[in-house]
């Protein structure tokens, strides 16, 4: 298995070195999807945590046709959003604790939960 993850993390390396876009995203199924989190510490370890952010949000936007409609905070977008406790650009792993870190979600601009 570590030998996957540093090969893998070895592949991310080159990509971010190379301007390769990456995009957060998972093709972990059943029982192992509950790892998916572990993908922001993954790629934290070679990349700056904007770049990580980025990947998750502006990246897969446009990989999906989707530019300006989701990941992105502007006005006449989705408005899928997220509060966390503590600052993401500080500590990635903020994304990685939803049951301590999450305080609110949106979804479509209106308040799907909130937490605290």
């Amino acid at each position: 298995m570590f030998d996957v993850l540093d090969a893998g993390q070895r592949a991310l390396e080159l990509a971010h070195r190379g301007g390769v876009p990456l995009v957060y995203g998972s093709d972990l199924l059943g029982s192992m999807h509950r790892h998916q989190l572990r993908e922001f510490a993954i790629r934290g370890e070679v990349q700056p945590a904007a770049d990580v952010i980025r990947s998750a949000t502006v990246d897969a936007a446009r990989l999906f046709g989707m530019e300006g409609e989701i990941g992105v905070v502007t006005p006449g977008a989705r408005a899928d959003l997220i509060v966390v406790d503590g600052n993401p650009l500080d500590d990635l792993g903020v994304l990685q604790r939803p049951e301590s870190a999450l305080m609110l979600v949106m979804k479509d601009g209106k308040l799907f939960k909130k937490l605290f």
